[in-house]
């Protein structure tokens, strides 16, 4: 079947469906189909092997369409839908919907690196009498041995802090794969040893609010129940070419915000092939992300409560505006790669296998970023885009948040323009060319935009839906940037002084901002920072 074929065919049979809503087709197929998306191929310019990573604990897709929450019904968008065929392929070339001829030429987007040192590793058995396990599997999509240590093994790593460069002993045990891909794997870890006795900024945050949180629970239990808690890690391990440095690391290592997965350590190991090493990010433990939360909610047929939204959004746009201001573009913002501790509704920004620090007049790559969440540009086969992608993407979350499922779940490129048309109506010529100032033809057709009240359940706060009008708009410079999105209204009921989260337990810090992030806009700071908290 041609491409412009399949192109009438997806929209005849959108058309001819009448219960599916406005902006979600079907949940289970289009949803597994996601999960094994385009970012997997996206990885042309950057120096680490990375596609669409499964990050700490996420959930599979593979659930039945019965478990996805309804949305709103609307039969009018349906028939639009049917206009959306011949015209709409015309213009989006093939080149336009395959990776751009920068996958070519990858390796001169990426500097040349020293030689790899490779770190050293010991294990030591402490506990004779319990039996090894020796048993181990390969990746079906990564060639790494997936090595279970059983809970008798330390292991010691000569590594590198994310910050500064003099070397330490790191020992960690109870290792446990949580997620792998074409991009390595992942495991989750135990400090121990030397590693308890290295300063932790964030351990000690993490349990001094843990402790509060609990001294009200703990009631007459004393002191003998304490125990100390657990510093669990997330160890990123990928294969390193060389020749080259990887971005991620490079990245990496320049972050450090409250609301991005932080790097701990570092190290080198060789794999079993001959010349083949191996990077490892020992990385912050997060156990939750956002997308297993809301499909949490979703199975439960119920909406996600606002003030998580809010908390998940105010502080996804925490990190994006971070990030930003050194125009560093995370390009694949999704919800998967949101972290999330379920007792403190805290949120940390993770996987940068694909974020790279844009410069005005370089190309780009514009196959990146999962297909539900890419912004159209990079679907007009843009290359000179901006962080506003991002922007993109996190509109494209607060909406999925609401929905209780995606707003745009297109099965390929094409469809995915069509599903965005069908909510956003025909871009205008100058959008077209803001979006991609290359494309010289404009034949589509004229379709109307949706009503956005319409799109969304009857309950959904006007401030919510204005808030993700204005990140989904198709001109790049019309989007609102992370910084003005954090003053919007939708977010003034968590600038309220007293409140806790529905647990009781107490609010994340929400407004803890860094001098430089003050300096950004300051005219934005009387809103920023409410009064209450400059009085603190």
């Amino acid at each position: 079947m041609s491409t412009t074929n399949k192109t009438e065919y997806i929209v005849r049979k959108r058309g001819s469906t009448t219960n599916k809503s406005p902006a979600c087709g079907s949940g289970a197929d289009s949803h597994k189909k996601h999960k094994m998306s385009d970012t997997a191929q996206n990885n042309g310019e950057s120096g680490s092997n990375k596609p669409e990573l499964q990050p700490q604990n996420s959930l599979s897709s593979n659930m039945p369409e019965s478990e996805v929450s309804a949305v709103p019904e609307t039969s009018n968008l349906n028939n639009t839908a049917q206009t959306v065929t011949t015209a709409t392929q015309q213009v989006l070339s093939e080149e336009a919907l395959k990776p751009s001829e920068e996958l070519a030429k990858a390796k001169a987007d990426t500097n040349v690196s020293s030689t790899v040192p490779v770190a050293s590793t010991t294990s030591t058995k402490v506990d004779s009498a319990k039996p090894t396990n020796s048993t181990s599997s390969k990746s079906k999509t990564a060639n790494i041995k997936q090595y279970r240590p059983s809970n008798s093994k330390i292991i010691s790593q000569i590594a590198t802090p994310g910050v500064g460069n003099k070397p330490v002993k790191v020992q960690y045990c109870n290792q446990r794969v949580i997620g792998n891909g074409s991009f390595g794997v992942v495991y989750r870890a135990e400090l121990c040893g030397d590693s308890l006795t290295y300063p932790d900024s964030d351990f000690e945050e993490e349990e001094k609010l843990d402790e509060i949180n609990k001294t009200e629970k703990e009631g007459e239990e004393g002191e003998s129940t304490k125990k100390k808690p657990v510093r669990w890690v997330a160890i990123k391990k990928v294969l390193q070419d060389k020749r080259f440095k990887n971005r991620e690391l490079t990245i990496m290592r320049t972050l450090k915000h409250t609301n991005i997965c932080k790097l701990k350590y570092f190290f080198y190991s060789m794999g079993e092939q001959k010349d083949e090493v191996y990077l490892n990010l020992i990385l912050e433990y997060v156990p939750e992300n956002v997308y297993k939360v809301s499909r949490h909610y979703a199975k439960q047929k119920t909406s996600m409560p606002s003030i998580y939204v809010r908390l998940y959004m105010y502080q996804l746009l925490r990190s994006l505006a971070y990030i930003h201001t050194s125009n560093i573009c995370h390009r694949d913002i999704k919800p998967q790669n949101l972290l999330v501790n379920p007792h403190t509704a805290v949120l940390k920004l993770c996987d940068f296998g694909s974020a790279k620090q844009l410069v005005a007049g370089e190309p780009n790559v514009s196959y990146i970023c999962s297909r539900y969440y890419r912004a159209p540009e990079l679907i007009f086969g843009a290359t000179n885009y901006t962080c506003s992608i991002d922007v993109w993407s996190a509109g494209c979350v607060l909406a999925e948040l609401m929905l209780g499922q995606p707003i745009f779940p297109g099965d390929s490129g094409v469809d995915q323009l069509v599903e965005i048309i069908k909510l956003l109506g025909t871009p205008s010529r100058e959008a077209i060319k803001e979006m991609n100032p290359n494309y010289t033809e404009f034949k589509f057709p004229t379709i109307k935009a949706h009503p956005w009240s319409k799109v969304f359940k009857s309950k959904t706060p006007e401030t919510a839906i204005a808030l993700c009008s204005c990140l989904l708009e198709y001109s790049p410079k019309k989007r609102l940037g992370a910084f003005e999105a954090l003053t919007h209204s939708f977010f003034d009921d968590i600038r309220k002084p007293g409140l806790t989260l529905p647990t009781g337990n107490a609010m994340p810090l929400l407004f803890n901002y860094t001098q430089s992030e003050l300096e950004y806009n300051p005219p934005l700071n009387n809103v920023l920072i409410p009064s209450w908290y400059k009085a603190e």
